[in-house]
């Protein structure tokens, strides 16, 4: 959308017009791409779940262990490892952050 806004480019030193990759289109708009955004939003899902009591579906359901086997081939990344990931990219004490007693209650 802001690719259409923007347009494309005149530049007066070269005479030509040219179209701007992404990287400049956010760089101009200040919002986070796509990719952040969704990074951003499972991390706040898992704190919030995280946070939740022990008993509560959403959290029995994150670490349940189903005992299936996997199949053949490279293993597919489980929702678990997305959010290990993100939490490295993002950096911080993310995990501790999320364990930490909420109420005087251990989640």
């Amino acid at each position: 959308m802001y690719r259409r806004i923007i347009g494309p480019v005149y530049d007066n030193e070269k005479e030509n017009w040219w179209i701007l990759t992404n990287k400049e289109i956010y760089a101009s708009v200040k919002k986070p791409t796509v990719i952040e955004t969704i990074r951003l939003n499972r991390l706040r899902w898992f704190g919030h779940v995280q946070r939740m009591e022990r008993n509560r579906i959403p959290k029995r359901v994150l670490y349940m262990n189903l005992g299936m086997t996997r199949l053949r081939g490279r293993p597919r990344n489980r929702w678990q490892d997305e959010v290990r990931e993100d939490g490295r990219i993002v950096g911080g004490g993310w995990q501790e952050n999320c364990i930490t007693e909420r109420n005087g209650r251990s989640p």
